[in-house]
């Protein structure tokens, strides 16, 4: 039997608590694999009146899953209250991602899925590392850009090239070598995690129209060209540079596995238009199969029981099916 997956629940003035609760009770419905909480036990009582069994190991949380939801529980955040970001909350949700990620390292857990973080209050608190992605690189012992971000949904996968950077600052820090790597891990990954035996992966061009052939703009000639013929030697099929404004339409995504994106919201805007209440966030490169729901803690609308489970139980589910790939290969 499979070990369960780790939740870190987040920030628990967010509304991980909440969503976590609400994939438990459709565990049936939904087909949802055992999984436990890591992180404050009282937020999730906070918004929640349902059965919750604090645990001391997988093992456990395993054993009664059925019956309740089983949390391990993390000190801190005690007195957070829902919607309200505190100091001590940003603590605790770093603390359960810390051992959330040790766990499914040492493989008490087949894999770990991570809540929505208060980036704010964690640099309030000495964390130094971009997002929660970097982190579990770091303590995975893989370097940063050996890893890269994979959106996805049911009808479309990206994975922008560059992230969380301005976006005038874009064309100096794409780099042949760059666009590579990271295709690369993605056809690595489409394989392993997947079950993609030759994987289909369109390279987007920067600019519009992917640049006229140089009229509206160089970078698809002098760096992306190079790299789609680099990938080629890989056993894949690479497409591209391609138009950016065409990518994306129905029939378009049928010709593709996953489209290798330039910048941020080059790879986010479709995949959140298309699947905004189902999409993960998963992290490609790593030893482990990380996941998350594709959206942040929310906290307008934490305690008021309107926040919708879906990215967490699409993330719950893509994270036990690639762990089941792994597992077997």
């Amino acid at each position: 039997m499979a070990s369960p997956l780790a939740v870190a629940l987040g920030d628990p003035a967010g509304i991980g608590p909440e969503i976590i609760a609400k994939a438990w009770l459709r565990r049936r419905s939904e087909g949802i694999s055992p999984f436990f909480g890591v992180g404050s036990l009282e937020a999730v009582a906070a918004v929640w009146d349902g059965p919750v069994r604090a645990v001391s190991d997988p093992d456990e949380a395993a054993a009664c899953f059925d019956e309740a939801l089983p949390v391990i529980r993390v000190d801190g955040g005690e007195n957070t209250r829902p919607g309200h970001a505190t100091l001590d909350g940003a603590r605790n949700s770093l603390h359960a991602l810390e051992l959330a990620v040790g766990l499914t390292r040492s493989g008490a857990a087949s894999a770990v899925v991570t809540g929505p973080v208060s980036k704010a209050q964690l640099y309030a608190v000495g964390f130094v590392h971009p997002g929660q992605t970097e982190f579990i690189a770091e303590r995975c012992g893989v370097a940063g850009d050996m890893v890269a971000m994979m959106l996805a949904g049911p009808s479309l996968r990206t994975v922008p090239v560059t992230t969380h950077v301005p976006l005038r600052a874009v064309p100096d820090l794409l780099t042949t070598e760059l666009i590579v790597a990271k295709g690369r891990t993605t056809i690595r990954a489409l394989k392993r995690l997947f079950g993609i035996a030759r994987p289909r992966l369109a390279v987007a061009g920067l600019n519009p129209h992917a640049g006229e052939d140089g009229a509206l703009g160089r970078e698809e000639i002098d760096i992306v060209r190079p790299a789609v013929e680099r990938l080629r030697e890989e056993d894949a099929e690479i497409m591209g540079p391609l138009a950016a404004d065409t990518l994306f339409h129905e029939r378009m995504r049928r010709t593709y596995d996953a489209a290798l994106c330039l910048y941020h919201d080059q790879a986010l805007v479709p995949l959140k238009t298309l699947h905004f209440d189902d999409g993960v966030n998963m992290t490609l490169g790593l030893p482990i199969v990380r996941t998350a729901p594709d959206h942040g803690t929310a906290f307008g609308i934490a305690g008021q029981d309107r926040a919708e489970p879906g990215a967490m139980i699409a993330a719950l589910k893509m994270a036990a099916d690639c762990a089941g790939r792994l597992a077997a290969a």
